[in-house]
C-alpha cells in the first residue's frame, strides 16, 4: 500500500466508523449465532500473494459487524460498559499511526510525560490527595496482580523474586465474598494459591464483615500463616458490593497489611463529589485501581493504577538489564518498571483527548444521568406486580427477578429463560448473576451514548418479553 492508497483507505475507514456509530442503535446488540458460524466464513489458509484492499474491506463489511456484540450500543446494559467516546477513538487512531513502543522514557518521551500528567489529572478528578502517583495499566486485572505481587514482596522483605517461595511462611490475602474473580487469578499467578485467598463473609449491606476479618487474621497468625494484604471492594461486579473503606484501611495499617482498593467500575463515579462518601478513607490505601475504559469513555485498554509509594511497586516489578538503561539523563520515569508488560501502548493520548473534549463537568453530567435513570427504572419495575428488585441500585447497577403471580415452578430457570429471550430479541442486552444462592438479572446503565429514552425502551422490553415467556 503506497501513501496515496493509505490516505484513501484511512478516509474510508473513518467514514465507515462514523456511519457505524450513527446507525448502531438500529442493530441487534448481540448476534443470534452459534459457535463456529463466523469461523466457517474465513479462509482455511493464509494467502500466498497479496490481496486488494477492496476485497479485504468488502469481507470485513460482509463478515465482521454482523458477527459482533455491539458494546457501543446505547442499550448495552450488560456486564459493565466498555466505552469508546468519539474524541478518544480519534486519539486511538493517532496513537495507532505512530505505533510507538512506550516502554521507556527514551523510547517515547511525550508518551511518558503525558502519562505522568494524565494520571495526575485523573487523581485530581476523583479527589485523591497529592501524595498519589501511578500509571495506566491495560486492565484492572493487571493492576490487581501488581498489587498482589507487591503484597507478597513486601511481606517477604523484598526477597521473593530473588529466592522464590519454597520453604517460606504461607502468606494470606483477605477479600470479601463480593470481590472480583481477578483477585483469585492474581493469587494463582503470584504463586500464593487459591486456598490462601481468605474470603470473608459480607454483612447485610454487602460489605466485608470487619469483625470476621479480625478473627480470621488472628487465627491465621496463631496457625503460623503470614497475613500479607487486603483487597477492598468498591462497586463489586455482581451487585455492587462495597466495603467500609475507611475502617478497613485503618485495620490494614494496624495489622501491617498492604491494602488495595478495587474500584474498577465505580471509581469513575468519584469524579462526582457527591459519590465520594462511598469510598471514604480511600486516601489511606496503599493502591487503588479504576478503569477509565469502563464508565468514562476511554477505549480499551486503560486502567488507572494509583499508588502511595511507587518505590514499592518498582521494587517489585522493575527489571533493568543494560539494554533497557537510559544513560546521561535524569528526572525521568520508565513505566515498564511499574507494570507487568515491557511493551506498552500509548494509552495516555486517549485520556488527554477525552478529558479535554468533554470536560469533567460533561462527564459528571453523563454519570449523574445514568445513576438517576437506573434508579427510575428500578422504581418502575418495583411498581409492577410481577417484578421484584433483589438488590437496590448502587450507583447505576441493580438486580431484579420476574415473579409471575401464582408461579410455582423453578424461578431460577424461569428468569434465565426470560434473560435469554430478552437477549435473543436484540433490543437490549442484560446479564445474570447469583445473589444469595438465586439467579438474578443484572441491569447497569453506563453506555457513553445512551439517552433517557433508551431506559424507557428497556422498561417496555423487559415487561413485554418477561410476560411472554
Amino acid at each position: 500500500m503506497d501513501k496515496s492508497e493509505f490516505r484513501d483507505w484511512t478516509h474510508r475507514a473513518g467514514d465507515w466508523s462514523a456511519d457505524y456509530l450513527e446507525t448502531i442503535s438500529e442493530r441487534p446488540i448481540r448476534p443470534n449465532l452459534q459457535p463456529g458460524d463466523i469461523g466457517r466464513l474465513f479462509a482455511d489458509s493464509p494467502p500466498e500473494n497479496p490481496e486488494t484492499m477492496e476485497a479485504i474491506f468488502a469481507d470485513f463489511e460482509r463478515i465482521i459487524p454482523d458477527g459482533m456484540t455491539h458494546w457501543q450500543h446505547p442499550r448495552f446494559f450488560a456486564y459493565f460498559p466498555a466505552n469508546a467516546a468519539p474524541a478518544a477513538i480519534i486519539a486511538e487512531q493517532l496513537a495507532g499511526t505512530m505505533a510507538a513502543q512506550c516502554m521507556l522514557w527514551q523510547t517515547s518521551p511525550a508518551a511518558t510525560e503525558l502519562e505522568v500528567k494524565m494520571i495526575d489529572w485523573l487523581r485530581q478528578a476523583v479527589g485523591l490527595p497529592a501524595g498519589f502517583s501511578g500509571t495506566l495499566q491495560d486492565t484492572a486485572s493487571s493492576a490487581t496482580l501488581c498489587a498482589i505481587l507487591t503484597m507478597r514482596e513486601r511481606a517477604l522483605g523484598w526477597t521473593g523474586n530473588q529466592t522464590g517461595l519454597a520453604g517460606r511462611q504461607t502468606m494470606r490475602v483477605y477479600a470479601s465474598t463480593g470481590t472480583h474473580s481477578s483477585i483469585d487469578k492474581a493469587m494463582w499467578i503470584a504463586g500464593l494459591g487459591q486456598d490462601n485467598l481468605v474470603k470473608i463473609p459480607t454483612d447485610g449491606d454487602q460489605a466485608l464483615d470487619i469483625d470476621a476479618l479480625r478473627v480470621a487474621i488472628r487465627a491465621d497468625r496463631e496457625a503460623g500463616f503470614l497475613p500479607a494484604g487486603l483487597v477492598i471492594s468498591v462497586g463489586g461486579t455482581s451487585v455492587g458490593a462495597t466495603d467500609h473503606v475507611d475502617a478497613l484501611c485503618d485495620l490494614s495499617r494496624a495489622e501491617n497489611l498492604y491494602s488495595h482498593v478495587d474500584a474498577a467500575w465505580a471509581g469513575a463515579a468519584m469524579i462526582c463529589p457527591e459519590f465520594r462518601p462511598l469510598w471514604q478513607g480511600v486516601e489511606k490505601a496503599d493502591s487503588i485501581v479504576f478503569n477509565p475504559h469502563k464508565w468514562l469513555g476511554a477505549p480499551m485498554e486503560c486502567s488507572a493504577h494509583f499508588v502511595r509509594d511507587p518505590a514499592a511497586l518498582v521494587r517489585t516489578l522493575a527489571a533493568q538489564p543494560e539494554y533497557l538503561k537510559t544513560h546521561g539523563k535524569e528526572g525521568f520515569v520508565n513505566f515498564s518498571e511499574w507494570s507487568l508488560q515491557l511493551g506498552r501502548r500509548f494509552r495516555a493520548l486517549k485520556v488527554w483527548f477525552l478529558l479535554r473534549a468533554y470536560g469533567l463537568e460533561g462527564l459528571r453530567t453523563m454519570i449523574r444521568n445514568h445513576v438517576a435513570w437506573s434508579q427510575t427504572l428500578a422504581d418502575r419495575l418495583a411498581a409492577e406486580p410481577d417484578f421484584e428488585i433483589v438488590t437496590p441500585p448502587f450507583l447505576s447497577l441493580f438486580s431484579f427477578r420476574h415473579r409471575p403471580a401464582g408461579f410455582s415452578g423453578d424461578l431460577d430457570a424461569h428468569n434465565l429463560a426470560v434473560l435469554e429471550a430478552i437477549n435473543d430479541d436484540g433490543c437490549i442486552y442484560l446479564t445474570q448473576t447469583l445473589h444469595d444462592g438465586k439467579l438474578v438479572i443484572r441491569f447497569v446503565a453506563g453506555q457513553f451514548g445512551m439517552a433517557e429514552r433508551d431506559m424507557d425502551i428497556a422498561f417496555d422490553t423487559i415487561r413485554r418479553i418477561a410476560r411472554a415467556v
